[in-house]
């Protein structure tokens, strides 16, 4: 079974489907007023609800429902999308028998529905992008019958919900058979231009006149990227059989800067405009061929490639080999530096010659690979090491060693400078300096658990699962342990579950934007909440009223740090504790009569969210 990797979000809500009767008096009553489908505790602390009426949004802390969207009836959880780092949910929905499509944009820190495809005057939408931090929405589609459903693109602001412009993609007027120009990938938003790629090719538009600047013939595009002066345009399309990937470059004016387009195997996973050139990462699946196809095709891996800006060439006699994956791909000062999800690190110049003596061998599921003063320290499902980033040499005189554990998890214990590192029910503590290494404690859990939390506290070191919390001392020496058994194997797995589900979100967002053309650098081993405050950075450059709240929240204090939330079995039924991190004590004690019940946590914002029945929901303010 895989490790449990880093997620930022499974410590925002515990995302259970359970069902609620809560005994104690809410803080808030919330009447829905239609069944409730499903409940998502989005970034900005929103709970936003779908229901059979329409989608219902509550604010933390405050009375009455902040947004009540029925314009669509029953909304079904797969209909919605939550863009990553900004504060909007897409609701799409396509008619029964019919291409019309639905769409509408709602911002859920202010409840403003800001886009809709009934008031702007859409029959089928083809594309419906949010663009950051410009804070804008790109929409591709056909328009309504008064508009001779010519084909069109528009571009709105999401501060206000205003059009900004909007042109066609074809002559509406045009007598016979029209050219389908269905927007194939998302469209390209620059200062001063907008790039779309149709089925017929690529077309620029001037911003805010929707003027034609330019066209080619390079047709159905699946993404596009600038480099960061805008002078040029790279983009990506499937080879006729959908396994290889062309790569084109496309002056300002719309012509090609290459003789041909650069044939790459596999699917472009990472693409990084450099200095030195165009990184490129393409993974090559060939399973499921067998005999002389599987030979001739090799194996399934990623290829990395460093081509000439100029002219597209390989500017590498011998690519690096792989032998997996690239699970981690990091741009240095001097070189690139790269890690399989097989195992294995290594770091090639950008001139194609390997920096490091050997290929470093690792572990298999490299969790974390991050800078600290001694080197690179790499943590995977099986061992830990500190390595120089000159030459691959290991630091540490010998690397650390655990059994494939389930779940590790590691922090930096400043005040006695050393890494603590927890996996297969032991605590190791690395100093810093030396690179000794002692097995600090034995953290056995209970109810077969394994421990998925270590954090550093003013008395200690916190060990954490989802029923278990154990504190050592600074010597590993027990202080207390306790344990709250889950109230049933049917609630546990549905615990298990939402974790999963957000480790899957997650991992697509983070491949999404893996793609592009920022810098891939290395960070610093830090805490997590450092890593809370460095996304929240991130997204610093967007404006808006509504990004500006969302940015305090990911800035601020978890309301709840210093309380652990454990859903267990009570004297007087299933109910949730509220448990003291530093003493291990009950704090707060909410019994629910279900033994399956429907609750999500929010941590930072602190309240607790109980689906009632089937169309109340009730909060509670946790700090109190």
């Amino acid at each position: 079974m895989k490790s449990i990797k880093n997620i930022y979000f499974v410590t925002l809500s515990l995302l259970i489907s359970i069902q609620i009767s809560a005994q104690e008096t809410p803080d808030f009553k919330y009447e829905l007023g239609a069944k409730i489908n499903d409940m998502t505790l989005t970034q900005g602390g929103t709970m936003v609800v779908a229901t059979n009426d329409g989608l219902v949004g509550i604010k933390p802390g405050k009375e009455g429902l902040l947004f009540n969207f029925t314009d669509y009836g029953k909304v079904k959880p797969e209909e919605l999308f939550f863009v990553p780092q900004a504060p909007y949910v897409i609701v799409g929905q396509t008619g029964f028998a019919s291409l019309s499509t639905k769409k509408a944009v709602i911002d859920y820190m202010s409840g403003k529905k800001l886009f809709s495809t009934e008031d702007n005057g859409w029959k089928i939408v083809y594309t419906c992008d949010v663009m950051m931090p410009q804070n804008k929405l790109v929409v591709s589609g056909q328009r309504r019958s008064d508009e001779k459903y010519a084909q069109a693109v528009a571009v709105y602001d999401l501060n206000t919900g205003e059009e900004d412009y909007r042109f066609n993609l074809n002559d509406p007027n045009r007598v016979g058979i029209a050219k389908s120009y269905n927007v194939t990938g998302r469209p390209l938003l620059l200062k001063e231009k907008l790039i779309i790629p149709t089925a017929q090719g690529m077309v620029a538009k001037k911003a805010q006149t929707g003027e034609t600047l330019w066209e080619n013939k390079i047709k159905n595009a699946n993404w596009l990227v600038s480099n960061e002066d805008e002078s040029s345009t790279y983009a990506f399309t499937k080879s006729a059989n959908g396994k290889n990937t062309k790569i084109h470059k496309i002056n300002n004016d719309g012509s090609s800067a290459w003789a041909d387009e650069k044939k790459v195997k596999g699917s472009v996973t990472n693409f990084q405009i450099l200095d030195q050139g165009l990184a490129v990462v393409s993974d090559v699946d060939n399973t499921g061929k067998k005999g002389l196809a599987k030979l001739a095709s090799g194996r399934s891996e990623s290829k990395i490639t460093l081509l000439s800006a100029q002219n597209g060439e390989d500017l590498w006699e011998k690519a690096p080999k792989t032998k997996g994956y690239v699970q981690h791909f990091y741009v240095m000062d001097d070189g690139i530096l790269f890690g399989i999800a097989e195992g294995g690190i290594n770091k090639i110049s950008f001139d194609g010659k390997t920096l490091f003596k050997k290929p470093l061998k690792t572990g298999e599921d490299i969790l974390t690979m991050a800078k600290t003063p001694q080197g690179l320290i790499y943590i995977t499902s099986e061992d830990a090491n500190i390595v120089n980033l000159e030459t691959g040499e290991q630091v540490w005189k010998k690397p650390l060693k655990y059994k494939r554990a389930d779940a590790v998890s590691s922090t930096y214990d400043s005040k006695n400078s050393r890494y603590l590192i927890s996996a297969d029910e032991k605590l190791f503590a690395i100093n810093e300096n030396s690179g000794d290494f002692e097995n600090l404690a034995e953290s056995k859990f209970d109810g077969k658990e394994d421990p998925t939390g270590v954090e550093i506290r003013a008395k200690g070191i916190l060990l954490t699962s989802s029923q278990n919390m154990m504190l050592l001392d600074f010597d590993g020496k027990e202080n207390w342990h306790v344990y709250n058994r889950a109230p049933g194997k049917s609630a546990f797995g549905v615990i298990l579950m939402g974790i999963t589900a957000v480790a899957t979100a997650t991992t697509s967002v983070a491949a999404s934007h893996a793609a592009n053309q920022h810098r891939n650098s290395l960070g610093n081993f830090t805490s997590q909440g450092e890593a809370y405050n460095n996304l929240a950075h991130g997204m610093a450059a967007a404006t808006g009223a509504s990004v500006a709240e969302m940015l305090k929240r990911f800035k601020a204090t978890s309301a709840t740090e210093n309380a652990q939330f454990v859903l267990t079995k009570l004297d007087d039924g299933v109910g949730l504790i509220k448990l003291n991190k530093d003493t291990g004590e009950k704090e707060k004690e909410i019994v629910l009569k279900d033994k399956k019940p429907v609750y999500k946590v929010d941590d930072f914002g602190g309240y607790l969210y109980y689906k009632a029945s089937n169309n109340t929901i009730y909060s509670y303010d946790l700090t109190k």
